[in-house]
């Protein structure tokens, strides 16, 4: 596996001294391009069903990432508790690594996110839940990142960028589907969605409620 690039190096060499027109330009120009490819990735491979389908069978979901991919584990969690239970995001506060290890029971699945640069905390945890029987959904930008060797099913995504920080356009799509796609194959799903919406309202949690 080659070294992933940091921030720092990025910056160097694709942001440091433009102008910002000519930055907005070369940015704007790449996700365009990825974004073309982003769509034709997704028409031709069946990772994504893979993944949706394992989702959707799974007796408990838990989600697990570090640094800018918590933040990618926290909106895929957000979008799967709308239509499904048992979803759990590994927070280190409500839920822990070390509850996740504990507790692994069969038809449990866990979806690593992890980007480069593949923060340690992710690996360590996912490989000792494997280590353990348990399923892994991997969610990555490279073939041969960290946890591809022990994923059940791996999700590759291109994060190239113009910019310091690694885009997120492809990871925001791949993700938007795999939640798109779970949902819709979930038997129970409608019946949550409108359960939380009346909740909703009874609630006032939205200003466009009455």
């Amino acid at each position: 596996m080659t070294r992933p690039s940091t921030p720092a190096e990025r910056f160097d060499r694709n942001v440091q001294r433009r102008s910002a027109h000519v930055l907005k330009q070369r940015v704007l120009e790449q996700q365009r391009a990825e974004f073309d490819k982003a769509l034709a990735w997704a028409a031709d491979q069946d990772a994504i069903e893979r993944a949706a389908a394992l989702i959707v069978s799974a007796r408990r979901r838990y989600l697990i990432g570090h640094g800018k991919s918590h933040s990618y584990a926290a909106l895929l969690a957000s979008d799967l508790t709308a239509g499904l239970s048992g979803v759990n995001l590994v927070d280190g506060a409500s839920v822990r690594p070390l509850d996740l290890l504990s507790d692994i029971r069969q038809g449990d699945l866990l979806i690593a996110v992890s980007m480069e640069r593949y923060r340690r905390e992710t690996v360590d945890v996912a490989n000792v839940y494997v280590r353990h029987g348990g399923e892994l959904i991997l969610i990555t930008d490279s073939e041969d990142s960290p946890l591809s060797e022990v994923a059940t099913t791996s999700i590759v995504i291109g994060t190239y960028t113009a910019s310091f920080a690694n885009s997120p356009t492809s990871v925001v799509l791949a993700l938007h589907l795999l939640a798109t796609l779970t949902i819709a194959s979930s038997k129970g799903a409608g019946r949550r969605l409108r359960d939380r919406d009346a909740l909703a309202v009874e609630l006032g949690l939205y200003m466009d409620e009455p």
